[in-house]
């Protein structure tokens, strides 16, 4: 029997959740296996086992700790002192700036398809999507709908599926999403 080969860093959490989401993104779910994502750390798959019990539950931490990261994203606007209609200008880029500068993150959580994993990844969306319809509702000085709101979510979610896999960063595009903001502000107005 061959001695174990000493690791070279104490596996974490975090390492094994980057892997896996470079992997999901460039593969699909469905296609990357726990064996996969341990080789490409240089770990034996049974060292994972001990962060997640299975390859959903590895997956449901991704979505929840990149839901995690927007929600802190607009609570922090929110939390700025400007005037309501900058604020909302922010919230808006905000969300355009998260989806392009964080694009694995992204696909993950809006853009799986995979029916193992649908159920996991429907409650991240909702609940984000209604701190974004209460933020903007509370900044609007008109009553607006809904509907509308769900509208400006949707053109927001258009513009970053637009741009994802085909510029490296918001920075290539920070003038269009200006431009598109504007755009969907005066719906607000």
């Amino acid at each position: 029997m061959t001695p174990r080969k000493a690791v070279q860093q104490e596996l974490t959490r975090e390492m094994i959740m980057n892997a896996a989401r470079e992997l999901f993104v460039k593969k699909g779910y469905q296609y990357v296996s726990m064996r996969q994502i341990a080789k490409e750390l240089g770990y034996s798959h049974g060292a994972l086992y001990y962060h997640f019990k299975n390859k959903a539950e590895l997956f449901y931490a991704l979505v929840e700790d990149h839901f995690t990261m927007l929600d802190h994203i607009l609570d922090q606007v929110m939390q700025l002192e400007i005037e309501n209609k900058m604020k909302m200008k922010k919230i808006l880029l905000s969300y355009i700036e998260f989806g392009l500068t964080h694009q694995s993150h992204y696909e993950i959580m809006f853009l799986v398809k995979d029916e193992e994993v649908r159920n996991f990844i429907n409650e991240g969306p909702n609940k984000t999507y209604e701190k974004f319809a209460q933020c903007l509702f509370s900044l609007s000085d008109k009553t607006i709908s809904l509907r509308e709101i769900y509208s400006i979510f949707l053109s927001l979610h258009g513009f970053v599926t637009h741009y994802c896999r085909h510029v490296v960063n918001y920075d290539e595009v920070k003038d269009l999403a200006d431009a598109h903001v504007k755009f969907l502000l005066r719906v607000l107005d």
